[in-house]
């Protein structure tokens, strides 16, 4: 998450709306009103419509997108209500919400609605450059722990997670999987586990 999230209120004319998004390379500024709370996000693609209909003559039922070609003000171009996410979800949750409502960025919100931070498609990729022994790590504390599962060992290469031994407990196996992948940063995850007896 960007921390430094850029924003504007609902009276920002377009031309700074165009301008705040050129000096910092981003897509989309969230909208708020009073202490900070996010109401909306104005976007390239809402910002363009007032491009696509430069000069056409309105058709039948295009009503909406004619006000909004019309509009100078960020909250008159704004997508309402804002597509956010709260600041206690986890990386997986914002990818589902990003790709779920086709959006690239996300407002970062707290209970009250206060925007705290905005996290995008590239923040979301930064996960997979953590370090394969910092992987390897987490998956050793956080997944390893039961003593069903204390025996098996873990390696990481390219962001792949082996997890090898002997398993006594076959059943484990896709919740052990599951929790491997759930890691921030884990590529891929193979099993190679042997039951009690030798046999794979």
């Amino acid at each position: 998450m960007t921390h430094t999230a850029i924003a504007v209120g609902r009276d920002a004319p377009y031309k700074e709306i165009v301008a705040l998004m050129d000096q910092w390379k981003v897509s989309a500024l969230p909208v708020l009103e009073g202490e900070g709370r996010v109401v909306g996000v104005v976007s390239e693609a809402d910002l363009l419509v007032k491009e696509e209909l430069r000069g056409a003559e309105p058709r039948p039922g295009e009503s909406d997108e004619a006000a909004r070609a019309g509009a100078v003000r960020a909250g008159e171009l704004m997508s309402s209500p804002a597509v956010t996410v709260h600041a206690g979800a986890t990386l997986a949750e914002a990818a589902q919400i990003m790709a779920r409502r086709r959006v690239k960025r996300l407002p970062v919100v707290n209970e009250l609605g206060m925007l705290e931070g905005v996290v995008s498609r590239s923040d979301l990729l930064k996960v997979f450059l953590r370090k394969d022994d910092e992987i390897e790590a987490e998956i050793r504390r956080s997944v390893l722990v039961g003593t069903a599962l204390a025996a098996l060992d873990v390696t990481v290469r390219e962001g792949v997670a082996t997890v090898s031994g002997r398993l006594t407990d076959r059943s484990l196996v896709p919740l052990l999987a599951r929790a491997a992948q759930a890691v921030e940063g884990v590529v891929d995850v193979r099993m190679e586990l042997a039951a009690e007896n030798g046999a794979s």
